[in-house]
């Protein structure tokens, strides 16, 4: 994993461009996104910003968005939550379908709310799809689902699917995991509906102001907080978390249910392998994922500022947004 030194907050202005790289209309609605891999401290932080910036927080992560799935999404505690509004948590059950249309909806609504408020949007989470999708307005697909196909994809080995993914579109395959069917098949259907890339879309329009802050450290040191933070979830009772999903009847085979974590203890508890290496799949599987990431979010991209993610990140991070709120526009003055 490459690394690179914190950019310093300085005096110098934060540049105002676009997520996609043009000039900003100084009426825009302004957003922070706080990015980077898993465990890397983005949630911390971003909880920082908002309680010094006079903000909200909006989720981008795929998971948080379920009920009764808390210690395995590492969803932010209560105390968090009453301490500072966050969006798009707790809204669905596990066995209700959450795609990148409905983020979409649920995300411009919660960002458009919380200007009418007077207050500060900032978006955290690790879902690279989801951030990107709403940062450079992506307009999907319009291809109307195909039953017919679905269900044959479906019935189809995932690893398979990924193949064939592949070599259609090998980009959009990097970024889906093998066991992911659901987005596998969302994909192919896509592609083959429109004729594009299952995960590209073909326009964008974005509407957002954005300062988009990473967070990212060396792999090593990444690896052991992961490995860490896995073992903390079972000191807080993942183990009972995904017995209990089970009991309530929600299946291993939901694509919630696939999750990280929460893949690996069902198996467990279905006895298919034993609970120590079921912790060990999941720090893994975790380590896979944080590669993911920096797939979609890359040190070298230039509309990122990166952080190393130690002690003195909220001080460059708190930095990076005076200089980005001097050059905005006043949260009152901008379209909802």
């Amino acid at each position: 994993m490459p690394h690179n030194s914190p950019t310093s907050s300085g005096s110098q202005p934060v540049p105002r461009v676009w997520a996609s790289g043009n000039a900003v209309p100084s009426t825009s609605p302004r957003l922070i996104a706080v990015v980077g891999p898993t465990a890397s401290g983005k949630s911390k932080l971003a909880l920082e910003l908002a309680k010094n910036f006079h903000g909200q927080i909006v989720s981008a992560d795929s998971r948080q968005v379920y009920r009764y799935m808390d210690i395995g999404t590492a969803k932010p505690s209560q105390a968090d939550r009453q301490e500072i509004p966050h969006h798009l948590h707790d809204l669905l059950d596990p066995n209700q379908r959450f795609d990148l249309a409905t983020f979409l909806d649920l995300a411009q609504g919660a960002i458009s709310g919380i200007h009418a408020h007077g207050q500060l949007p900032i978006l955290a989470g690790g879902s690279g799809q989801y951030v990107w999708a709403l940062l450079e307005g992506w307009q999907l697909p319009t291809a109307a689902p195909d039953e017919r196909l679905r269900a044959s994809l479906e019935a189809e080995d995932p690893e398979i699917l990924h193949q064939r993914l592949t070599a259609m579109d090998p980009e959009a395959a990097s970024r889906i995991h093998p066991h992911n069917l659901r987005r596998l098949v969302r994909a192919l259907e896509v592609r083959q509906g429109v004729g594009r890339p299952g995960t590209a879309p073909p326009s964008k329009a974005a509407q957002y102001d954005s300062l988009i802050i990473g967070l990212t450290m060396e792999r090593e040191a990444l690896y052991q907080r992961i490995d860490q933070r896995v073992d903390e979830m079972m000191e807080s009772g993942l183990l009972e978390e995904v017995r209990s999903l089970m009991d309530s009847g929600y299946q291993p085979t939901l694509p919630s249910m696939q999750s990280t974590g929460y893949r690996e203890l069902a198996q467990h508890l279905q006895g298919e392998m034993a609970l120590t290496e079921a912790v060990q799949r999941i720090k893994y599987a975790t380590h896979r994922l944080a590669r993911r990431q920096y797939m979609w979010f890359r040190l070298a991209d230039p509309r990122i500022r990166w952080l190393d993610a130690d002690a003195s990140s909220y001080e460059q991070a708190a930095g990076l947004v005076r200089s980005f709120l001097e050059g905005a526009p006043a949260c009152d003055t901008m379209p909802s």
